[in-house]
């Protein structure tokens, strides 16, 4: 054990009955998270048999995220992706799931993600999914205030604030939206927002309408509801406001 300046630690002189390992409960591949604990005072929390507060990750937990970075993940949590605490619940990460079908998006968000990020994404057999998760950092931390209630999206009443950036809205529609088509000919598009309450979905499409004058209209969809864009000009406007920031295995999406 390294020497340090608590004479907490000297004190000890080779007796090891005040020294506890205890086993935190999250997994971390097929280890876990231990941490040493004197006399209740945390000593070096281990993540996998490595020092888990590293230079490295301290310098990634400081990194200031870019506007690209913030206008991708937030459109991200407009969709899958889903906020998580930490194993200490100090701070928050976040995690990204797809279908194996869209691992080309996955990579995508991974390579803008990556300085926030320690494994690549992984192939999970059983849901046929790849997946990545971020570490936890203070931004995310903020957002998951924003946009949680008692561990439930929600949308703020400030959304619009939020949808300013065309990223954010591509993102989004990569993550929840299609096309519709009538008699194979696009006549609109759908965010599929049905997570989200009437209220909810209403704020959305005042603030689609306020940032970008596209009209959105609340459809139902069994007992749920989602937002929709049919009126043709305001239709016309989305593609062309998010077709530059659409991958090419997602264009068809846009119809």
């Amino acid at each position: 054990m390294t020497r340090t300046k608590s004479s907490r630690l000297d004190n000890l002189s080779g007796d090891l009955s005040r020294v506890t390992l205890q086993k935190n409960p999250t997994e971390i591949g097929e280890a876990f998270l231990f941490n040493v604990k004197i006399e209740g005072m945390m000593v070096i929390p281990r993540e996998a048999g490595r020092i888990t507060y590293s230079a490295n990750i301290r310098k990634m937990k400081r990194m200031q995220l870019d506007e690209y970075q913030k206008a991708v993940i937030i459109g991200s949590i407009f969709g899958d992706a889903y906020l998580e605490a930490n194993w200490s619940k100090t701070n928050y990460r976040m995690g990204i799931r797809h279908s194996v079908d869209q691992k080309e998006y996955v990579q995508w968000l991974y390579e803008i993600l990556k300085p926030l990020v320690l494994t690549p994404p992984q192939y999970y057999e059983r849901t046929r999914s790849t997946w990545f998760r971020t570490i936890s950092h203070h931004e995310l931390s903020e957002w998951q205030k924003i946009f949680y209630r008692e561990g439930k999206k929600i949308i703020p009443e400030t959304i619009a604030q939020y949808l300013s950036n065309p990223v954010t809205i591509a993102v989004w529609f990569m993550d929840d939206g299609n096309v519709v088509t009538r008699k194979g000919k696009t006549s609109g598009y759908h965010f599929n927002t049905q997570s989200f309450s009437e209220s909810e979905n209403r704020l959305l499409a005042e603030a689609m309408n306020e940032v970008y004058g596209i009209r959105c209209t609340l459809e139902r969809n069994h007992e749920y509801y989602r937002l929709a864009i049919y009126q043709k000009e305001s239709r016309d406007n989305f593609a062309v406001l998010i077709r530059e920031h659409i991958l090419p295995s997602m264009i068809y999406k846009l119809g």
